[in-house]
């Protein structure tokens, strides 16, 4: 099966601050972010089922080398990524965050 993909408004927000913050320590690690954020993405379109869930319909793919997660749903043959978190994190907190992303904004 072919999942398309589609990012929340708020995926921006969420990878430009891990990008900055990145970018800030070291020149050039910004970069690195965002090559494993959007290697993350890829792979997670071809089977995105391989990754268990976490919280309801909630799925996360952790990305490599960065201590942060990918958090999506699927529906059908979509991929709808609704957030980008630290893994430090307290989880209650990502919950509350998923749970008021809305998919139709």
């Amino acid at each position: 099966m072919t999942y398309s993909l589609r990012f929340l408004p708020e995926i921006e927000e969420d990878v430009i601050a891990g990008y900055v913050w990145y970018e800030e320590k070291s020149k050039g690690l910004g970069e690195d972010f965002l090559r494993m954020f959007y290697a993350c993405t890829t792979e997670i379109t071809r089977n995105p089922l391989i990754y268990s869930k976490v919280y309801e319909e909630f799925r996360r793919r952790l990305l490599r080398k960065f201590p942060y997660a990918v958090y999506f749903m699927t529906e059908n043959d979509e991929i709808i990524v609704f957030g980008l978190f630290h893994c430090a994190r307290d989880p209650r907190t990502i919950r509350t965050e998923l749970k008021n992303r809305d998919e139709t904004d």
